[in-house]
């Protein structure tokens, strides 16, 4: 499993013209699923997710959390994040889960976040044409690998 991890102003998704999901400041989270991912991979990208210290404290530092500042997440899935482009120039996206493994597991992630995070967490609309709109924050752009903490 696989995210990137954008610390944000502001973030949305848009689908056909219409805004689906939007939020003030936070984190945008680009979420790919791989066919391999477990409990365990989900249960330490929550963890890590929830207590990235990536926010500044009152001296500028970033030293505190997104559940320290009480900010949101937005969850966008995007298997693209599993391309694999060691061959040739067309990515191949046989490392991403099928979307009868992926949604699911997706829709778990996002429960798991709202349980830690205790509201809502919005997401964009699966497998949809998406339009995300960002203001990055930093930037601060972070990759998270779920094998890095196993």
């Amino acid at each position: 499993m696989k995210v990137v991890v954008q610390r944000v102003q502001e973030a949305s998704v848009t689908v056909d013209g219409e805004l689906v999901a939007s939020i003030g400041r936070g984190m945008l989270l680009l979420v790919g699923i791989s066919p391999e991912d477990t409990q365990k991979d989900l249960d330490y990208l929550v963890r890590k997710i929830t207590q990235l210290r990536i926010f500044d404290d009152p001296q500028g530092v970033m030293n505190l959390s997104l559940l320290d500042k009480g900010f949101d997440i937005l969850a966008v899935s995007q298997f693209t994040l599993l391309a694999d482009t060691r061959k040739g120039n067309r990515p191949s996206y046989i490392k991403a889960a099928r979307p009868e493994m992926a949604l699911p597991f997706f829709d778990c992630f996002v429960q798991r976040l709202e349980k830690v995070l205790g509201k809502t967490v919005p997401t964009g609309v699966f497998g949809a044409d998406m339009k995300v709109a960002l203001t990055n924050d930093g930037p601060v752009t972070i990759l998270l690998d779920s094998r890095d903490g196993q």
